[in-house]
């Protein structure tokens, strides 16, 4: 039997422990009965005070205050759509008018899903939270703000009715950028007061109250925005809101939003709301609308101002010339990968043209500026810049016949596939080098094969193109632009060119800061080795050279910049819908893209004549303002390869004699496509045993020999002397 003592002992710990809860029990009480709901009346000024604001690369440019020009207009209760009020409820809170203004059942189920995924993402909240949320306390996700966040919920209610406490909310609701409230946001969105919405229109509100811009109808999720309204229908039927056949007819009626209006002082549109999009995914739209971020971005705003301005002026006058009424421009360091301009149209505001629709992030089809892609690829295998490749007439599906070259339109119905040229011309043995600076498309079909497909798309991927589909969605045509890129993540992945094979992600942020000038972000940059520094130097190269072009462009086209390296490639659908350029320096890339917006033909012109003109003059701005850089050149190529790497197209054997002036080559075998000289994954191994093997074999060495025969050559057994003197290029004479 234990003592009496050890029993005081304990009752004396359980008084102790007792007195202590009672002492925080009352603590915490005073501090809830501290709890006042202040005065709401100015609740139309409170949302402004702690404002977002997006400044320049300088901090001193002031591009967008989230506050500025705030409009919001307050309407009574009664003036409010009851499809609005019914959306409302069956998405945020269909409880509202039975609970004390906590739903202790969403709580529970909002904590559990943060603890299962780690986050605290899930909302939980309901009308009456929102309210004391948006209007009284801090945006944080502290444990003590939801706390109070509760506490006042359940006081407001008892000071307010339901109906006042669900007009403050329908009034106090941030729709994006300076838009608050249901009447604004009618007015903006539909021209509509808030009493006169449809029930889809109603939806549509409803379903942006969650993430205003997230679910923007002028941003890049128009697609969830849908999605969403028809979830907000469902609900509402659920609900018993609406019947089966309001919500049916609700969810096919076809809705059009107000072009944007012309937010008055922002600066840079397309760019500030790109930023505002990262933010949000980043931070959360609270904090977003009521955190006062500072946030200094990586623009530059002169490069901006002139890149809007070519912009303008190019797109009325293509419009006029060439039926393109847009276009777009990004301008990325590529030693940072920090976007230093973007220009999503040629006017933000510009209704006829949807101009607030960016089409910098938008994915369009690249046209032959996807080629370096490919080239780069080979490069890799070991092909090199002078590889011969001929240009000739072929079929390139080996279930077809190899004289099945013609009528091109016709072609693709069977599944044959014989590309042509823009000018339809065929222009017989050429290097990579010729292929690529002129851009000739038969050639750059025969890369891809040789590079893959699933190769050339890894390697695209790792340089920035990450939006493209797997391999099993292209064919051949992959390397004429078949597959879709946006201008931002193809200037991201040409700046990897300029950087010698490394990339740096492209990167819009250099720093946030909070109202307290705290630093919630700076800019990390993360440079990543994605190319050979080999190969990134031959296709600079390549680009940059003037001689291997002119054939296509002439000697000073607007391409050609005197006295300074800059490696360019233009690109042009086959369907003239969209016009590429891309041009770079080692400290510079510039990307551009012109067409329509509804994507509709062009004029039958390609992109150096459209969209070249505006790459040149803005690099003429922007050239004199940086630093002189030279491309690295690439290292000279082995002198002992096959010939047809080296760009000698008479034959693939090769020995060699000496000779005290020069070395003399024989080379001999006849001409042949090249894969009768190499296996295609390894170009520098032994000539294959039996090329016909190979798929594309038969169709590539008949259009090889047809060309051989339209030129009257007799080859076999005919061997051809070589000569190569020191630091001269091959020649080449027949043995007569």
């Amino acid at each position: 039997m234990k003592p009496w003592g050890h029993l005081k002992g304990w009752k004396n710990k359980f008084l102790f422990s007792g007195s202590i809860c009672l002492i925080v029990l009352g603590l915490f009480f005073l501090w809830v009965a501290s709890f006042r709901v202040p005065d709401l009346s100015d609740l139309a000024t409170r949302k402004i005070v702690q404002s977002t604001k997006i400044y320049d690369r300088t901090g001193q440019i002031l591009l967008y205050d989230m506050a500025q020009n705030v409009r919001r207009t307050l309407v009574p209760f009664e003036d409010i759509s009851p499809y609005i009020k019914n959306a409302t409820l069956a998405i945020e809170d269909k409880n509202f008018y039975t609970h004390g203004g906590i739903d202790p059942q969403s709580i529970i189920r909002a904590i559990l899903v943060d603890i299962s995924s780690l986050s605290s993402k899930q909302g939980g909240s309901t009308i009456t939270q929102q309210v004391v949320k948006n209007s009284i306390l801090t945006g944080d996700k502290s444990i003590t703000r939801k706390l109070k966040e509760i506490i006042l919920a359940m006081k407001l209610e008892k000071v307010l009715t339901k109906d006042q406490v669900f007009n403050l909310y329908l009034n106090e609701i941030p729709y994006g950028g300076s838009v608050y409230g249901v009447e604004e946001a009618s007015e903006s969105f539909f021209g509509k007061h808030a009493n006169e919405v449809s029930l889809t229109e109603a939806a549509y509100l409803a379903s942006m109250e969650n993430a205003p811009t997230f679910y923007s109808p002028y941003g890049s999720n128009r697609d969830k925005l849908e999605a969403r309204k028809n979830l907000v229908l469902r609900e509402m039927f659920n609900n018993k809101f609406i019947s089966q056949s309001e919500m049916d007819k609700a969810q096919k009626e076809i809705v059009t939003f107000k072009p944007k209006e012309n937010t008055g002082g922002i600066k840079a549109p397309h760019f500030v709301f790109f930023v505002i999009d990262y933010l949000v995914k980043k931070y959360g739209e609270d904090v977003l609308n009521t955190g006062g971020l500072k946030v200094t971005t990586t623009l530059d705003y002169e490069i901006q101002s002139q890149a809007e301005s070519l912009a303008k002026q190019y797109g009325i006058s293509n419009q006029e010339k060439f039926n393109a009424d847009n276009d777009a421009i990004v301008v990325i360091d590529p030693k940072t990968g920090d976007i230093l301009s973007m220009v999503g149209s040629r006017d933000y505001f510009d209704k006829t043209i949807n101009g607030n629709f960016n089409v910098a992030t938008a994915h369009r089809q690249p046209g032959s500026t996807f080629k370096p892609f490919v080239y780069s690829t080979l490069f890799n295998k070991g092909y090199t810049p002078e590889t011969i490749l001929f240009d000739v007439p072929t079929q390139f599906n080996p279930t077809c016949s190899p004289d099945n070259t013609t009528d091109d339109a016709t072609r693709s119905a069977d599944g044959c596939y014989a590309p042509v040229d823009y000018d339809g011309k065929y222009r017989g043995p050429m290097t990579i080098r010729d292929a690529l600076a002129q851009s000739i498309n038969i050639p750059a079909v025969k890369a891809l094969y040789l590079a893959g497909i699933q190769n050339s798309l890894s390697l695209a991927k790792n340089m920035g193109i990450d939006k493209l589909a797997s391999s099993d969605q292209y064919g051949l045509s992959l390397v004429l632009g078949g597959g879709e890129v946006s201008p931002l993540d193809m200037t991201s992945a040409y700046s990897v060119f300029a950087n010698d094979g490394v990339r740096n992600p492209y990167n819009a942020v250099l720093e946030v800061q909070d109202e307290n000038e705290q630093v919630l972000e700076e800019a990390s940059y993360s440079p990543r080795r994605v190319l050979d520094e080999e190969t990134a130097r031959k296709i600079s190269n390549i680009l940059s050279d003037n001689t291997a072009r002119t054939p296509a462009y002439g000697t000073n086209s607007v391409l050609y910049i005197a006295n300074q390296d800059v490696a360019v490639k233009t690109g042009t659908t086959n369907d003239y819908k969209d016009a590429w350029i891309v041009g770079y320096t080692p400290n510079i890339t510039v990307g551009m893209w012109v067409g329509n917006n509804e994507n509709t033909p062009m004029d039958k012109k390609v992109a150096g004549y459209i969209v070249a003109p505006m790459w040149r003059d803005l690099m003429n701005e922007i050239l004199p303002t940086r630093p002189i850089e030279s491309f690295v050149s690439p290292m000279p190529e082995e002198i002992n390869t096959k010939p047809v790497l080296r760009g000698v197209w008479q034959g693939g054997i090769s020995t060699l004699e000496n000779n005290p002036n020069q070395a003399m080559e024989i080379v001999s075998g006849g001409v042949h496509s090249i894969l009768y000289w190499v296996d295609k994954d390894n170009p520098r191994g032994s000539v294959p045993f039996f090329p016909g093997n190979d798929s594309q074999f038969k169709n590539w060495e008949y259009s090889v020999r047809a060309w051989v025969t339209g030129q009257g050559i007799k080859d076999s057994p005919v061997s051809l002397y070589v000569t190569q003197s020191a630091n001269q290029n091959s020649t080449t004479s027949p043995v007569q």
